[in-house]
């Protein structure tokens, strides 16, 4: 019996351990994701410039979408463009590209449009210029790049007529894996699925567990259309669809594609006229291999067609994608793509030590350490050279800096995410 008892008070530590951790997580999630945004005031509207960066006159003259005329265009000079609005969305890389805007903000000393006390604009709330940090209105930003769900005219308001819009979209099937897995324990309707590839089951028969009205419904559901701002509920065939995604073209410059993420950056630096070491980046928060699910055929078209809404825009928008490359050109394309590759792999040496990606287990500096899913530490990061060549050790830092911490260093006050990582990190313990 003395034998049996210490087991009997193993087993009630546990179990006072899992309710302990159950409620503590029910109530962050409670907090984190219904915490109550600013109220929007009835404000006397101030105009925002026409320009916030520091060349208006030229910028009037900056070409609204310049397609062929970049920095390594035809000879014609310009400015590089200052004021962007780019919009994060989920599971597209769209850190990586965070890291970029963060980079090029900090080199020009630009004004950033930050969320107050998370790193998201209180999202999945639509946009509101309220949940900007510190805002007043006619307030100059040049940019603004944080999770959030599209607002357009609130965005509109907030930005200068300048402003250049940009974002990504991802193929649905791949990005429904992706969200599948990285969100699924914070979607209470999912828990009730059993077996060893809980996906498979629900892709099996969807509605047997879908509830759109149920908590983070949407981030397994059309999820691109809900970022943009659209109700990802629709029918595929309403002509809502349609019309939405015309509006999607008309408000933004770029629509980026991850499964062309190169072409993609290329893109990006003909239209700001940019230079080639304002793109260089490393892929952060890739998720190591044996926490990704292999789509069969037969499970990429259940994703897809799951996903009706967010496939006919990602149709739309890789057609017109690839006009912006034959514009630009196949072969300048190649290229450059070729040239941002060798760039980027010159980095990687520099900087990366090992010259690859790590388990979060084997990261050495704590402030490399990127975001976790709940429950998981299945995101790769980097470990940092020891001995690097003087001039390239801030840009080293700088690109392998995590999301969380390179909001931290330019001033956000990300108390709610912090509470919510502390508790993340006692559970993952």
């Amino acid at each position: 019996m003395a034998a049996i008892l210490p087991k009997g008070k193993n087993w009630r530590s546990i179990c006072k351990r899992l309710i302990l951790g159950t409620l503590l997580t029910s109530c962050m999630l409670l907090l984190y994701s219904y915490a109550i945004p600013p109220k929007q005031v009835s404000m006397h509207e101030i105009s925002v410039p026409y320009s916030c960066s520091s060349y208006p006159a030229q910028a009037k003259s900056f070409p609204r979408a310049n397609a062929t005329q970049g920095a390594t265009g035809s000879g014609n000079r310009c400015l590089p463009q200052l004021d962007i609005m780019f919009l994060k969305t989920h599971k597209t890389a769209s850190s990586t590209i965070l890291n970029i805007l963060f980079r090029f903000g900090e080199k020009h000393r630009l004004k950033f449009a930050f969320p107050s006390g998370r790193n998201d604009f209180y999202y999945p709330s639509y946009f509101e210029r309220s949940h900007v940090q510190d805002y007043r209105p006619g307030m100059c930003f040049n940019i603004i790049c944080n999770h959030m769900r599209f607002q357009y005219s609130e965005v509109r308001k907030l930005v200068p007529a300048d402003t250049m819009f940009i974002t990504i979209l991802r193929d649905p099937a791949y990005l429904f894996e992706s969200s599948f897995h990285y969100f699924s324990r914070i979607i209470p309707f999912t828990w009730k699925l059993s077996g060893e590839d809980k996906m498979a089951e629900f892709l099996r028969d969807p509605w047997r567990y879908y509830d759109p009205n149920s908590f983070n419904a949407h981030y397994l559901r059309n999820l691109l259309f809900f970022d943009l701002g659209y109700d990802n509920t629709l029918s595929a065939e309403s002509l809502l669809v349609e019309e939405h995604i015309h509006e999607i073209e008309e408000h933004f410059d770029l629509v980026m594609l991850l499964e062309y993420f190169d072409e993609s950056l290329i893109l990006l630096r003909e239209l700001l006229c940019w230079e080639l070491e304002d793109i260089l980046y490393f892929k952060l928060n890739a998720r190591k291999d044996s926490a990704m699910s292999r789509l069969s055929s037969d499970m990429y078209k259940k994703a897809t067609f799951w996903n009706q809404i967010d496939a006919k825009l990602y149709h739309h928008f890789n057609v017109t994608f690839w006009r912006k490359v034959d514009a630009y050109g196949r072969d300048r394309m190649q290229r450059d793509v070729d040239e941002l590759r060798q760039k980027n792999k010159m980095m990687i040496s520099i900087c990366v030590d090992g010259g690859e990606a790590v388990d979060a287990s084997a990261i050495k500096d704590s402030s490399m350490q990127p975001w976790q899913p709940l429950g998981e530490r299945s995101i790769l990061g980097y470990n940092l050279k020891k001995k690097i060549e003087k001039k390239y050790r801030k840009l080293c830092r700088k690109m392998l800096t995590p999301e969380i911490q390179y909001l931290t260093e330019l001033g956000v006050n990300l108390w709610i995410t912090n509470l919510w990582r502390r508790l993340q990190d006692f559970l993952n313990w």
